[in-house]
């Protein structure tokens, strides 16, 4: 304590009774697909003919910024590779021949139209997150296609990334790798959820046809049909799987209006058509088992589903919006809390964490986040004697409850409309 040792006004710095809690990100998207180790790079700016950027090394993360800083790391852009045939050099000279041979020795490899394919689907996700509105995004390249099957590794690099909220491979819709996305998103990390894309042709609109085998989960949407986009290559327009473009939509969505909003009845920015134009009756099927559909109304091509892949079976989760804000609000809390381990358990603390946890419920219902005429119908945060008796002090516990109220989209609108006699 400062002595008091003469007469005046002292000023002292003291903690305050609460701290505030920030919100998380929640638009930070981690990627992976094909790039080929001998992808043509561009040049680096002022440089000489032969100076390029080279392409990030496969399985690496790498941070992305903008459609600018991926063509630095992986290229623009280009052209499907073929095999070039060996020069041919006619003549007996021997010394010609044998400089012939050290041309055929420099033969350039193609590539497949398997591995060309996956690679266009990861330059068309990536430019349509930013295109769609997404700021900043990871990306994990392999060389080839057939590394796809089996994510493991990949996936065990997105977990030090503790900014990545959305996981997607585009084009990947396979039962096995995308159980690998979303069993990451639920059981190992509990913070990000996966966006996964249904298959490109069903055999009909059957929720087996489009899911394939892919387990149900509530840390997974899952989009159908895919869009059909322009390509810069060719000057054509070819299909590509959703799943780049909605995780730049949620980025949308999560800045104009916040992560509590369902990334729905949202235009896809990009699209020119649909593989497949579904009706209301189509989609009746469906949409109670959590398979969205991307639907064209009046030019315009629309997300027109809101749910977790499964539906109604993931009860007060089946909507994406539910799934993603309490995400948030769990990561938020624990990182604006951890001024609280180590400080002496007593009522005072008690009473810290109950206003520091308070003050930030109330932002979010304010915000509109939380349903409720008052922030006591929204919310609520019990921290107390109740909560820590002696047993759970002696263990070195601090235990908190904390009840929300979340605002779920109005995915039904209903007008119940009658004729009166006028009177």
């Amino acid at each position: 304590m400062t002595p008091y040792q003469y007469p005046g006004v002292y000023v002292e710095e003291v903690p305050p009774l609460a701290r505030p809690i920030a919100g998380v990100g929640t638009s930070t998207a981690g990627f992976i697909g094909v790039v080929m180790d001998d992808v043509q790079m561009p040049l680096k700016p002022g440089k000489k003919e032969d100076e390029h950027f080279t392409v990030s090394p496969a399985g690496e993360p790498q941070l992305i910024t903008g459609w600018e800083q991926f063509k630095n790391n992986f290229g623009d852009f280009q052209p499907k590779k073929t095999q070039e045939s060996p020069t041919v050099v006619k003549g007996p000279e021997k010394e010609t021949e044998k400089e012939t041979e050290k041309e055929t020795e420099k033969e350039t490899a193609g590539w497949s139209d398997v591995d060309y394919k996956a690679y266009l689907q990861l330059q068309h996700a990536v430019y349509g997150f930013f295109n769609n509105g997404g700021t900043r995004c990871w990306v994990i390249r392999v060389p080839q296609a057939t590394e796809l099957a089996n994510l493991a590794n990949s996936l065990k690099k997105f977990e030090s990334i503790d900014e990545i909220a959305i996981v997607a491979a585009p084009g990947v819709t396979d039962k096995f790798p995308q159980d690998a996305i979303s069993t990451h998103c639920s059981d190992k990390m509990k913070d990000r959820v996966a966006i996964l894309d249904g298959k490109q042709k069903p055999g009909d609109f059957t929720v087996k046809s489009i899911q394939g085998d892919t387990s149900t989960s509530d840390y997974a949407a899952l989009y159908f049909p895919w869009i059909k986009v322009f390509n810069p290559v060719d000057n054509k327009i070819i299909s590509q799987p959703p799943s780049g473009h909605l995780a730049g939509v949620y980025a949308r969505v999560d800045a104009e209006r916040g992560v509590f909003k369902a990334p729905a009845n949202e235009i896809v920015l990009g699209a020119v058509d649909l593989d497949y134009k579904l009706s209301s009756n189509d989609q009746a099927g469906l949409n109670p088992k959590g398979v969205n559909v991307i639907r064209a109304f009046d030019g315009n091509f629309n997300i027109w589903g809101a749910r977790t892949l499964g539906g109604d079976d993931n009860g007060e989760f089946k909507y994406i919006s539910t799934r993603r804000y309490f995400n948030f609000l769990r990561k938020s809390i624990e990182q604006g809390t951890q001024f609280v381990v180590f400080e002496p358990n007593s009522p005072a603390l008690w009473q810290r964490i109950t206003r520091t946890v308070s003050d930030f419920l109330l932002r979010q219902w304010r915000d509109g986040a939380l349903f409720g005429d008052t922030p006591k119908q929204a919310f609520f945060v019990k921290c107390d004697k109740d909560t820590n008796p002696p047993e759970v002090r002696e263990a070195g516990q601090v235990v908190t409850e904390i009840g929300v109220a979340i605002v779920k989209p109005a995915e039904f609108v209903i007008f119940r409309i009658q004729q009166t006699t006028g009177e």
